[in-house]
């Protein structure tokens, strides 16, 4: 808080705009800049703060010493430090979101190598390869930085110049069990948090954004695709289809991926601004989809095919790249057929019109030429007046479309616990979201369904009646009403003050009555947020991207046992 104050403060003596050229996405504090004192005023302000602030956290700490801060039992403490503490057993989060999972050590190395590492797709690499493709990969990424420091702006020459002088990890190669599937299988991810490589690309991912609305089939979500089929009319012949990809980031070809992002570019080029940077976007692009280096143990690996895996530019590479064959072939010669098509990722929906003769060569033609593009393959339904897209349950009847919610039957509906540590604020906006959603997606009745069997898996990992009851009104009360729109709040000069949420902790009200009687008079913020984070989780304490060795065990010799 403090910091904000001075950096503010120091804006305005300058006479600079601290909101000039701001991006959030690229946007890297700069830790090793102190800004000066403010005004004497302001300081003593401060530390008047601070001293309330922490003679408040010590009337909390004194009115509850006799209670336990925990919230656990002591078996339940005890049964976790033994698993924390147990390298024969590794615990993951499971695929599809089922809850956590425990696996013998030696069974998830040998699932991993198996199924994945010791594949096509992968080949392994001496630490001396690893370090000398990264070090060659990282000066060629530096001089393109470097010699193109005239064509990128300000806050993405800063947002580079900052991230170069952070500390980098190697990505870390990890599998989740498929706890669903028989037998049990895993999904390969690769945590690309704080490597060098994720700079660019989520740099990449940044550029993307301003592509995608030039995807004809793109959509944000399936409350976009609400909005629009409220404008279509729909002929009474037409039928509902839906498709989704198999494994589409490992099946998309490099080459073509790369080759379909250079064609986009040249076929937009109208469009899109002319100050971008198109050769080093792509020489950014095809360096950190040939250069996907991780780590699993002490083993290093390069992934050879598909989209690199893990990294962050990877939904808008995949949205983009299929998307310039769809808008070239798919849109353009099934036009007279498709009054409606739209794709999130790997999956599809549209409206599909038959022709008046040949309807099932037509339709047939239509499922050949999605599965023409590389190796990408589509599961694709055939038309029919009912299909399911994301979170929707979508029927056509007499040429009107109603919807409701899908849920997986596979969902375990996993929500916060009452005991968890975290804010009032989290079950509340889980409760207004889910219930506005319920409300957008379903009929009145089918909205009163849904909402039943809210209530009762809420009740049923532990929250109370008396609880949920008054935020359920709360809500109720404003269904009908259009969500506030946030965009001029993002505009306001607010000054965040940030805490890690304890149920016993100072809470919000505090904080505020603090500011109020002494910043807030002195200082010309618009307004004042307190910004609260969860404290460590079970899941941050058991579950971790690196494996943790039993001393018996050997990666490297259970690879050479199983190349054998």
């Amino acid at each position: 808080m403090a910091r904000s104050i001075r950096i503010n403060s120091y804006l305005k003596e300058q006479g600079l705009n601290d909101n000039a050229e701001y991006h959030k996405q690229i946007y890297i504090c700069n830790n090793n800049w102190h800004p000066p004192p403010a005004s004497i005023l302001i300081e003593e302000q401060i530390t008047k703060f601070e001293k309330l602030l922490k003679a408040k956290q010590h009337e909390l700490t004194h009115k509850y010493r006799h209670h336990s801060l925990l919230n656990l039992t002591p078996l339940q403490k005890t049964t976790l430090t033994k698993l924390r503490k147990n390298s024969n057993i590794i615990i993951k989060p499971t695929d599809k979101n089922l809850g956590p999972a425990a696996m013998d050590i030696d069974t998830y190395i040998t699932q991993v190598l198996q199924e994945h590492l010791l594949t096509d797709s992968y080949i392994q690499l001496s630490n001396t390869e690893a370090e000398q493709r990264l070090n060659n990969t990282k000066n060629t990424l530096k001089i393109l930085i470097s010699s193109n420091e005239d064509i990128l702006s300000k806050p993405e020459l800063t947002y580079f110049q900052r991230s170069f002088k952070q500390k980098h990890r190697l990505p870390i190669f990890y599998g989740l069990p498929k706890v669903h599937k028989h037998p049990l299988t895993l999904r390969p991810v690769v945590s690309c948090i704080n490597s060098f490589i994720s700079i660019f690309s989520n740099w990449l991912d940044f550029k993307m954004k301003a592509l995608l609305p030039l995807v004809k089939s793109y959509t944000r979500n399936s409350a976009d695709v609400l909005e629009d089929l409220k404008f279509i009319n729909i002929p009474k012949n037409a039928l509902l289809f839906s498709a989704d990809a198999k494994s589409m980031y490992t099946n998309i070809d490099t080459t073509i991926g790369l080759q379909s992002i250079r064609a986009f570019l040249e076929h937009n080029k109208d469009c899109i601004p002319s100050n971008f940077p198109s050769e080093l976007f792509l020489n950014i692009l095809e360096l950190v989809m040939n250069n996907n280096i991780f780590s699993f143990a002490d083993t290093k690996w390069l992934q050879l095919a598909g989209t690199a895996m893990g990294t962050p530019a990877a939904c808008a590479y995949a949205t983009i790249t299929y998307g310039h064959y769809e808008n070239t072939v798919i849109l353009t010669e099934f036009a007279p057929n498709l009054i409606y098509y739209r794709r999130y990722i790997d999956d599809i929906f549209g409206i599909w019109i038959p022709p008046d003769s040949h309807q099932t060569e037509k339709w047939k033609t239509f499922e050949n030429k999605l599965n023409q593009w590389g190796p990408l393959e589509w599961k694709i339904e055939k038309p029919s007046n009912k299909t399911v897209f994301l979170d929707l349950n979508i029927e056509l009847i007499n040429s009107k479309i109603f919807t409701s919610t899908f849920q997986k039957s596979l969902n375990l509906y996993l929500y916060l616990p009452p005991r968890s540590a975290h804010p009032p604020s989290c079950l509340k906006g889980l409760i207004a979201g889910e219930m506005r959603r319920y409300w957008i997606q379903n009929s009145q009745d089918e909205f009163t369904e849904i909402l039943k069997k809210f209530i009762i898996r809420l009740t049923e990992r532990g929250h109370q009646l008396k609880d949920i009851i008054p935020i359920l009104q709360q809500t109720a009360a404003k269904l009908n009403s259009t969500p506030s729109h946030k965009a001029s709040k993002n505009n306001l000069n607010t000054l965040f003050i940030h805490q890690t949420y304890h149920p016993h902790g100072v809470q919000r009200r505090d904080i505020r009555n603090l500011y109020s009687q002494t910043l807030e008079t002195h200082l010309d913020f618009d307004r004042m947020t307190v910004a609260t984070s969860r404290p460590v989780n079970l899941k941050d304490i058991l579950t971790k991207a690196n494996l943790r060795m039993p001393p018996h065990l050997n990666v490297q010799k259970i690879i050479n046992e199983l190349k054998e």
